[in-house]
């Protein structure tokens, strides 16, 4: 189950980083980076802090997401 929610919040939070962003990235992407984001951005607070709300995780996931695909995006430009 908490996989299922890991890929569901991952997608829509690489969706919306990517179009904040203006990413131009295929679903596949856009859905990689929004998962990867919000593993990154997941494990980084819980390292760092010991009790995460849902909000709290909500807003890893999404600046995960957003830090991913900034990196995609300087990536891709060569930039």
């Amino acid at each position: 189950m908490q996989i299922l929610l890991l890929l569901i919040v991952g997608i829509a939070a690489g969706f919306v980083a990517t179009r904040l962003l203006r990413v131009e990235a295929d679903p596949l992407t856009t859905a990689a980076i929004g998962v990867l984001g919000t593993v990154l951005g997941l494990a980084t607070v819980r390292l760092l802090l010991v009790g995460v709300t849902i909000l709290g995780a909500l807003a890893a996931a999404f600046l995960g997401a957003l830090a991913l695909a900034w990196a995609w995006r300087r990536y891709r430009t060569g930039r």
